[in-house]
């Protein structure tokens, strides 16, 4: 559908880096509120490195005491120390491994983490909304592992390496010995992770969450987010990555795109050729006959005149006016409930903002459809998958959300059918 070449996409017979894939935030337009800066941005790209930084176990120390663990770990490798009692603690040392290249994902700003992850705030649309009280995201969440060679394989495991390049499990961290005699663990608040049925196409169906462990390893989830009790080894599944995989780190939620699924999908140029031509239909409000329009892709802080607004029990797309609000509802932007003068349906009524992060997206059809209750505009097959997407939600609940603002959906499908006035509809 698309050419590779059309935007930043690098399969590996372009010029630059081979382009392993990309990880996008669930809940951002586009980028961060106030703007993408370094390491901390609304996607990150994993490309190969000049030089393999990947490890791999190697030495395991069994029954070391805490002094001798703390010998071990100090040494200048990379290792991971299971803490079972305060006598005895288990150290696994790893070595290089020149096949692989490591990306690690967490809260810290320390230099070990290549993408610096927060918290994500539904609808946060400056830095001061994104300010949480305690955030539930690991400092070192997890590490992505890709293969150098084609096919370029990433599989993904739970925790990261800090600064001393180690990883600690104290005492109140889930772990075991494997029945092979190796370690194995799960972090505080767990990794989750979903991969789409059919890969991320319009034909592909939500998959079961799992919780991946220290060394990769598949489970079934716990009862609770932070419980002690492990889930059951899914024995038929592995941490690979697939096109549309979601990765839950307590507090933000990842989607992995490949760099041949990003090959497939509409750039910026498409979605912004797809605004002008709407706005080019000079579409009406049907009340006030005025003409209406797109604002830019990018989200201003103030809604535009001509901006689309939508009664979203009915879909009929208006201009903004503020008359029919019953005085005891309230009114305005977010408000009560308002009603339609085309069908009298009562129900919110939203400015329309067209969705902005072209990785969300299933196909380059036209902005036809919006997400309840937020009016984020986008194709009828991008809603349609996102609105059957149960996204982890605090400790044990899930919901569907809409992918580039977090806000949880409402209605029956979480969606509704653009219907504009004029030649668009």
């Amino acid at each position: 559908m698309f050419s590779p070449d059309q935007e930043n996409i690098s399969t590996g017979s372009t010029k630059g880096p081979v382009k392993y894939g990309e990880l996008i935030v669930l809940g951002y337009n586009g980028s961060l509120p106030n703007g993408d800066r370094g390491r901390r941005k609304s996607r990150f790209a994993l490309c190969r490195r000049p030089k393999a930084n990947g490890v791999k176990p190697s030495t395991v120390h069994v029954a070391c005491t805490p002094q001798a663990a703390k010998a071990i770990s100090n040494k200048d490798q990379h290792s991971i120390s299971y803490t079972l009692s305060r006598a005895q603690t288990v150290v696994v040392e790893y070595t290089h491994d020149g096949n692989t290249d490591m990306f690690q994902i967490g809260r810290s700003t320390e230099s070990p983490i290549d993408f610096v992850v927060t918290d994500t705030v539904p609808g946060s649309q400056t830095n001061g909304d994104t300010q949480t009280v305690q955030s539930t995201i690991s400092r070192f969440a997890c590490r992505v592992m890709c293969q150098r060679s084609p096919p370029y394989t990433a599989r993904i495991y739970a925790a990261g390496f800090d600064s001393s390049k180690n990883i600690f499990l104290g005492e109140k961290a889930p772990k075991w010995k494997t029945l092979d005699g190796q370690m194995d663990g799960l972090t505080t608040n767990g990794v989750l992770v979903m991969h789409p049925r059919t890969g991320f196409t319009e034909d592909s169906k939500p998959g079961v969450w799992r919780e991946i462990s220290v060394c990769g390893n598949v489970f079934t989830l716990r009862e609770t987010r932070s419980a002690q009790q492990r889930g059951k080894m899914v024995e038929n599944e592995t941490q690979e990555l697939v096109d549309g995989s979601l990765i839950d780190l307590c507090g933000a939620t990842l989607l992995w795109r490949t760099a041949e699924g990003l090959s497939r999908t509409p750039t910026l140029k498409h979605l912004e050729a797809l605004r002008l031509e709407i706005n080019a239909a000079r579409p009406q409000c049907p009340v006030g006959f005025n003409t209406l329009a797109f604002p830019s892709m990018r989200r201003k802080e103030v809604v535009d005149e001509k901006q689309p607004w939508v009664y979203l029990h009915c879909g009929h797309v208006h201009g903004y006016h503020d008359w029919g609000t019953r005085e005891e509802r309230g009114g305005g932007e977010g408000g009560g409930e308002r009603e339609c003068p085309m069908c009298r349906a009562r129900g919110p009524y939203v400015p329309l903002w067209l969705g902005s992060e072209a990785g969300f997206y299933l196909d380059a059809g036209p902005p036809t459809h919006a997400f309840s209750p937020c009016g984020h505009v986008c194709s009828e097959k991008t809603v349609a998958y996102w609105g059957q997407i149960p996204l982890p939600h605090g400790t044990h609940t899930f919901h569907a959300a809409c992918p580039f603002c977090a806000h949880q959906l409402s209605g029956e499908q979480g969606y509704v059918r653009l219907i504009f006035q004029g030649p668009v509809d």
